[in-house]
């Protein structure tokens, strides 16, 4: 972890990672040793982070939870486990090349991990001006900073770690500079009426670091969200699949329960691509390299096109 973080500017959150990926190896085999890690013991690791391994953060709060849900308590998903053993083949790759292990059955261990694509919740131009109007006065105050960072990110597709970084020292007149956090790539981005009005509103209040906007966690933020979400209304039912192990588990949820920081991007690269802006373009703002990220966007870009037809 020293070697690599320094080597490759590891984020904090990388290292969080890959220590959590450690601790889950020796709480599964305290004296685990590179020799065992053949096939039998990579599937008996599986099986432990399906069924055994004991979540930090249970899924449901303890006042939602039955004495013998487990289910919520205990044991990772398909696409979780998945990460997990990215990770592992990332550390033995390292591993082997600098001559610690000469075991190689982990280049060949790929379990089947079942996975339905991930939904990507983005909120239309209806529910963005819903949270728009709705009323923050008394009580409701606190949330209004939160709604402003927000709609920040739905009218800048910047991701919430950029906007929380985001100094007066990055604006100019018509636009801002800022490098992204996860990927170090320097981006412009022109400024709308929207984001333009936001700065505008907090351009004479100090914030530590000469930040440009109110600063909040992204806990903080996703908890925050969800109650503005739910206040302003936006309770179309969402069907989410997921899986544990070979069982399928389908869920309805109301859209505010599912919405977090990262919404906000994604719903500035769909409202973008609906009005017809090329996805090169939209690229460009979002610091995205990649087209293949591009499209599950275009694809529902498409689906609201065929919709209005």
């Amino acid at each position: 972890m020293k070697d690599c973080g320094e080597k490759n500017a590891w984020t904090t959150a990388t290292f969080e990672k890959m220590n959590a990926m450690k601790v889950d190896l020796m709480t599964f085999k305290h004296d685990i040793t590179f020799d065992d890690l053949d096939e039998d013991t990579l599937t008996d690791f599986v099986v432990y982070m399906r069924d055994k391994k004991v979540l930090r953060t249970p899924r449901k709060r303890k006042e939602e939870r039955d004495d013998d849900d487990i289910d919520d308590t205990v044991g990772l998903k398909n696409s979780t486990i998945g990460k997990k053993l990215g990770y592992l083949r990332w550390f033995l790759n390292w591993a082997t090349k600098r001559g610690y292990n000469s075991n190689k059955a982990y280049t060949s261990f790929k379990p089947t991990l079942k996975n339905s694509q991930k939904k990507v919740i983005y909120l239309t131009k209806e529910e963005i001006q819903r949270i728009r109007d709705l009323d923050l006065s008394g009580n409701l105050i606190r949330l209004e900073p939160i709604r402003d960072i927000f709609l920040f990110c739905c009218f800048s597709g910047l991701r919430h770690s950029d906007v929380s970084n985001l100094r007066r020292s990055d604006l100019l007149d018509d636009h801002f500079e800022i490098t992204i956090i996860k990927t170090a790539d320097k981006v412009s981005i022109e400024l709308n009426n929207m984001t333009r009005s936001i700065l505008d509103k907090y351009k004479d209040i100090q914030f530590k670091g000469d930040k440009a906007l109110p600063c909040y966690t992204n806990q903080a933020m996703n908890r925050e969200l969800k109650e503005l979400c739910r206040l302003a209304g936006i309770n179309e039912k969402v069907h989410i699949t997921t899986y544990k192990g070979s069982v399928r588990n389908d869920v309805e949820k109301e859209k505010w329960q599912c919405v977090g920081t990262h919404t906000g991007r994604r719903t500035f690269i769909v409202n973008a691509l609906s009005l017809g802006i090329p996805p090169n373009v939209v690229m460009k703002w979002t610091g995205h390299s990649d087209y293949k990220a591009m499209k599950p966007y275009i694809a529902i870009v498409d689906k609201i096109q065929s919709d209005s037809m």
